[in-house]
């Protein structure tokens, strides 16, 4: 059961929305198969900005995916040079 989520929103030209789009669908199933705590994995996309939506079983499992591998070397590596700023990064608990 999702008792976190961690909200990263990403500010991404339309024109590399695609391209930000295949880093999401690339490291959606590792996401989930590998990471302690993953439920879920959601890509919301507005005028103003792309945001990925990520279900946790616990606040903890949130915050300790921002230091895993998968996170820090394929996911932000991927994204980098698509990125017109930097992240924001939130963590949310489920009442």
């Amino acid at each position: 059961m999702t008792k976190a989520y961690l909200e990263i929103s990403l500010k991404i030209n339309e024109l590399d929305r695609a391209n930000a789009a295949a880093v999401y669908s690339k490291y959606k199933s590792p996401f989930l198969e590998t990471i302690t705590g993953a439920t879920s994995k959601k890509l919301l996309i507005r005028n103003e900005d792309v945001q990925v939506l990520h279900g946790f079983k616990t606040t903890e499992d949130a915050q300790n995916y921002l230091a895993t591998n998968l996170f820090t070397n394929d996911v932000v590596t991927g994204l980098k040079p698509y990125l017109q700023d930097n992240p924001e990064v939130r963590i949310y608990t489920v009442a």
